[in-house]
């Protein structure tokens, strides 16, 4: 076996289970952690191809751009559980 196929089968096995991990973990965080191994795995295929400026334009824009929206959007979008308790704890007398 040559080293170019030990590597596609490491890499594929790599996509394969974050890929699982994005759809599979309940937490979002930890989701857009696997979506983000998985975008850079795909581009380490470009590299395998000797497509470099596709891999790199993979890299800056899916991981640079659009997992950096996704990030900040489950950090603004998730409450703090001490936040939660509290307000409904709160009991409105009328």
């Amino acid at each position: 076996m040559t080293y170019e196929l030990i590597a596609f089968a490491l890499f594929a096995f790599v996509t394969l289970a974050s890929a699982l991990g994005v759809v599979l973990l309940a937490d979002p965080w930890h989701s857009a952690l696997m979506l983000g191994v998985t975008l850079v795995s795909v581009a380490v295929y470009y590299v395998m191809l000797a497509a470099e400026f596709v891999a790199m334009m993979q890299i800056l824009v899916y991981v640079g751009g659009v997992l950096i929206l996704i990030t900040f959007a489950v950090m603004l979008t998730q409450r703090d559980d001490a936040d939660a308790e509290t307000e409904t704890d709160e009991v409105v007398q009328t």
